[in-house]
């Protein structure tokens, strides 16, 4: 995919709506109708962006930022009604998938097309492969392990798997040959839907908005084939991990567990790691999203002696030399700093120097500060605005939670009596001089805590809320486009490859 003119993006007036693929709600899975639906209501509201979360394969708690791989694509948004269209599955198979799941039926189809059957073409397929050979072969070879060894991380595998012994991974390659094939086949199967979904979004005048995490699971094809770019021990257990100190998500600071860099190994390769995760995104979304941006210039390390990310300190990170190796590659790049949280002038100061968009969210504006970013009042045209993120509550389940002081200051704010909440903030995210202004689809639905996607510092309930599409109706599309118009943030510009 041809990225767009990052610059071009940065000084057009746009609105946006937040929704993770995995929130719509899809017999089949979402990379399909289910999406195509999505996209027509988007474009039907006047919208023209669609921001997702990572969309990398999950582990067993369906975090998208603890993804088995900083490359894959997640199997289970692939739509597998249009395996039967495609001729790989036949229609009443489909039947099957409420009392076995999607796995054998991807895998029957893998089978049928390393027969030659079915409409999707042998071509494609093996270009497919060759362009994303520097990351798939070791993502194909480590799931296959994981299947084979069920409930274990790779550091349980047996020795020879867990260390990379070449030969041991060579026999069990040849041994598991059908495995490999259909494991690669699903990446493709994913790739092949997402195309089609961005392409029918571009034809829709929608761009399509997506996050990268800065760390990576520990437990990760990344990790256990690029041992050496981590700081791990000789067991392969790091040595420290990734968190945060206290903010405002989360008083006692968090504790995320990621390993951390060995930025001096990336620098002397060129970060040749960092680009070619940063190009397969490339390939997916027309603008990317860096979360946790500040961790480029100081990240908070935490001992992996303790779990209390209090004992944390700041490290230095790779900074300019990292950021200038990012756009000497890709000059284009369509990079969005997520700048959250405990942020220095150093941070800013970093962001500012690249021209990188950053980020206000309204629901942190009212702390009584009245110089505080968040309010929209202090935006700044070159950033983007949202009512909340996928970490905060809904604004309506944000606006019940506060204490009368505060409702009473975001009343007057907002010019309201609260009783039509979340629309007033809405509109005032709209108003922003801020170019993009990104609205979670659960507060154009006006839903409360019921609907919240994720609670930091959590680890039960989260990840799972799904949209009922036939909430989309028509005169929400047309009251929000109403907004979207008088806020002139309708699209002007055809969007081309």
């Amino acid at each position: 995919m041809s990225s767009l003119s990052p610059r071009r993006l940065w000084h057009t007036r746009r609105a946006g709506v937040l929704l993770h693929p995995t929130a719509l709600a899809g017999r089949f899975g979402p990379l399909g109708d289910t999406a195509r639906r999505f996209v027509d209501f988007i474009a039907d509201s006047g919208l023209s962006v669609w921001q997702t979360l990572p969309v990398g394969p999950t582990h067993r708690d369906l975090s998208p930022y603890q993804s088995l791989s900083a490359h894959a694509g997640n199997p289970a948004f692939i739509d597998v009604s249009e395996l039967a269209t495609l001729g790989l599955l036949r229609p009443e198979e489909l039947d099957e998938l409420e009392q076995q799941g999607r796995q054998p039926l991807l895998r029957r189809a893998a089978t049928r097309f390393s027969r030659g059957e079915g409409r999707l073409g042998r071509e494609d397929y093996d270009r497919f492969c060759r362009s994303h050979r520097r990351w798939l072969e070791d993502f194909v070879l480590f799931s296959a392990l994981r299947e084979r060894h069920p409930g274990s991380s790779w550091l349980q595998w047996p020795e020879p798997y867990r260390h990379r012994d070449p030969a041991a991974l060579k026999a069990f390659s040849e041994a598991n040959r059908d495995l490999l094939e259909a494991i690669c086949f699903e990446q493709y199967l994913f790739h092949h839907q997402w195309r089609d979904i961005r392409d029918y979004a571009r034809a829709r005048g929608v761009l399509l908005f997506g996050d990268i995490p800065i760390f990576v699971a520990h437990d990760s094809a990344d990790v256990w084939a690029n041992r050496h770019l981590f700081k791990l021990d000789a067991h392969g257990l790091p040595t420290a991990v990734a968190g945060v100190p206290p903010d405002y998500f989360s008083p006692d600071g968090q504790h995320w567990g990621n390993p951390l860099y060995d930025w001096e190994r990336l620098a002397a390769s060129g970060y040749d790691w960092w680009l070619d995760r940063l190009d397969s995104q490339r390939h997916l979304f027309d603008l990317i999203r860096i979360d946790h941006f500040r961790g480029f210039e100081a990240y908070w390390e935490i001992p992996a002696s303790t779990p209390q990310p209090r004992f944390g300190r700041w490290v230095p990170g790779p900074g300019r030399q990292f950021l200038e190796a990012c756009f000497r590659r890709f000059p284009e790049l369509p990079l969005v700093a997520e700048n959250l949280g405990v942020i220095s002038a150093e941070v800013e100061q970093l962001r500012h120097d690249f021209q990188l968009p950053g980020m206000t969210v309204l629901q942190f504006g009212f702390d009584g500060n009245p110089d505080n970013p968040h309010l929209v009042h202090r935006h700044q045209p070159e950033d983007l605005v949202y009512t909340g993120t996928h970490d905060n509550d809904t604004t309506l389940g944000w606006y019940r939670s506060l204490d009368d002081r505060t409702r009473n200051y975001v009343d007057q704010y907002l010019n309201t009596d609260g009783h039509n909440m979340p629309w007033p903030a809405i509109a005032t995210v709209m108003r922003s001089v801020s170019w993009l202004a990104v609205v979670p689809v659960q507060d154009f639905l006006g839903l409360g805590s019921e609907a919240r996607f994720n609670k930091p510092g959590t680890v039960n309930g989260n990840w799972i809320w799904q949209l009922d599409l036939t909430l989309c109706t028509t005169e929400l599309a047309e009251n929000i486009r109403k907004l979207v118009a008088e806020t002139e943030r309708l699209p002007k510009l055809p969007i081309k490859n």
